[in-house]
């Protein structure tokens, strides 16, 4: 290839890296606005105990890699590329976060180092999200064969509901409503609110025919789906509500009834995010 040829094409890659990257600006500007602007979430950043916010900070890594291979902002190769795009789109995001929580006055030169780092980390992780997504979202990326096989397989599949999950729940774990909800709710309500969640993930994704549903390799009988798809979702879901509760120290001084009462809480906006992460992802 001459060498004229060989500059056209580095400008081509180079210019579709920019726009992806520009993408992914928009997408985590979209993703994180709500939670950059909610004081339950400053707070976090301040008293989460550096070792908890680590670990967090590491599972939302995973998960980015996890998604840049499915759905990134740009197609992937191999998992070095998707180590690569995570990176990426993790640094947009302390970037953005960062920026507006500055413009803000959340974070100051004033403060501890502490402080700064805790609320960027946390404002980070849907900025992140939105950040990885922006390509399927906001652009005109084309089909990649190794995103959607990996998508169409079962632990594809469970990946984007824990995926979905993690964020949706994310979104509403560190508000004192939740808390709030779960002390006001009975038994008969805990138990209606965990048949409601169930019913909403099985039928957002295998029944109402919503653009972006996708039929599950193997048998689909209803029980087979029911079993294999909507009840592991829904455990999925209730495993990523005590993570978040115990990430974010809900766990601490709390009886059993009332931490099953707070994951059936969380588990419900959990399982709508399994379950819209499958259709739009």
């Amino acid at each position: 290839m001459p060498l004229t040829d060989q500059i056209d094409v580095g400008r081509r890659a180079n210019w579709k890296y920019l726009t992806g990257l520009g993408r992914a600006l928009a997408g985590a500007s979209m993703f994180s606005l709500p939670l950059l602007m909610t004081m339950e979430m400053w707070w976090l950043g301040f008293y989460l105990e550096p070792q908890l916010l680590l670990q967090f900070a590491v599972v939302n890594f995973l998960v980015l890699i996890g998604l840049s291979s499915v759905s990134g902002f740009e197609s992937t190769k191999s998992w070095g590329d998707d180590v690569m795009d995570a990176f990426a789109a993790y640094g947009v995001a302390v970037i953005w976060s960062a920026s507006i929580l500055w413009v803000l006055g959340v974070i100051a030169a004033d403060q501890p180092a502490h402080e700064i780092v805790g609320k960027v980390v946390l404002q980070a992780v849907p900025a992140s999200f939105g950040a990885m997504l922006a390509g399927k979202q906001l652009g005109t990326q084309e089909r990649d064969p190794r995103a959607e096989r990996d998508r169409a397989s079962y632990w594809g599949q469970l990946f984007l509901m824990l995926a979905g999950a993690l964020f949706l729940g994310f979104s509403v774990a560190p508000t004192e409503e939740m808390i709030l909800i779960s002390f006001q709710m009975g038994p008969l309500h805990a138990v209606l609110l965990m048949l409601v969640s169930i019913a909403a993930l099985h039928a957002m994704v295998y029944t109402l025919g919503f653009k972006g549903e996708r039929r599950p390799p193997g048998p689909t009988t209803f029980w087979n789906i029911f079993l294999t798809y909507t009840m592991v979702g829904y455990a999925i879901a209730v495993l990523v509500a005590l993570y978040l509760l115990w990430t974010f120290g809900r766990l601490t001084g709390t009886d059993e009834a009332q931490i099953a009462s707070m994951v059936t809480v969380l588990a419900f906006p959990g399982a709508l995010g399994a379950a819209l992460a499958r259709l739009v992802v």
